[in-house]
């Protein structure tokens, strides 16, 4: 097992780095959402919710992936952290994803047909994103906060990272774009429902992750 995992591991879930920062983090990102609420946004706040509901999933999946090659995560968060909820998820960066897929489908003009230097704006802005993401895991990574165990996943190969940041935005845009709100509202729920029983077996349990 890699020193990165050894570390995440010692601190998983340990409330003794409680730092009060955290208590700022979360009035921004609660004003987000009141605001949000303010303005009658449902569908941006269900794309948000949603986006971060697959999310965890995906975390979850990542601390599977420790457990199973008893070596890594795909991605570690080893570093110092008030809260680490997974190997690869600390409180922090939990904050972050609770408003990134708001911030995606905020920036989306109007006009889903408009297009931007000749290209379609469903496409150009989440892939914008997509890139932008990527490149601020790059630089975490170059500051030794989030590690890559894995050759197919650091730098250079960092193909696969865009595409894992590019593809869930291009989704949500779509969605925004053409799923109901009732349709919305049933998938946070079926999203919300998987995320309980992974984390009841995997992590109450089986103590896996």
């Amino acid at each position: 097992m890699t020193d990165a995992s050894i570390q995440a591991l010692s601190v998983l879930r340990n409330p003794g780095h409680f730092e009060w920062y955290l208590v700022p983090l979360l009035a921004f990102v609660l004003y987000v959402y009141v605001v949000e609420i303010e303005r009658k946004n449902w569908n941006g706040i269900l794309i948000g919710l949603l986006f971060y509901a697959g999310e965890f999933l995906w975390e979850m999946i990542n601390g599977l992936v420790l457990y199973f090659t008893q070596r890594s995560a795909i991605w570690t968060t080893p570093a110092d952290s008030a809260y680490v909820i997974l190997v690869g998820l600390n409180i922090e960066i939990s904050m972050m994803f609770f408003v990134a897929g708001l911030i995606v489908v905020k920036t989306l003009p109007a006009d889903r047909n408009l297009k931007i230097q000749g290209l379609p704006n469903r496409i150009l802005i989440p892939v914008f994103w997509g890139i932008f993401c990527t490149l601020v895991e790059v630089t975490l990574n170059r500051m030794n906060v989030l590690i890559w165990e894995y050759s197919w996943w650091r730098w250079p190969n960092i193909y696969i990272i865009i595409i894992n940041y590019t593809a869930p935005f291009l989704l949500i845009t779509w969605a925004y774009d053409r799923l109901s709100l009732r349709f919305k509202v049933r998938a946070l729920g079926i999203f919300i429902l998987v995320d309980i029983i992974m984390w009841v077996v995997f992590s109450t349990i089986l103590k896996w992750i």
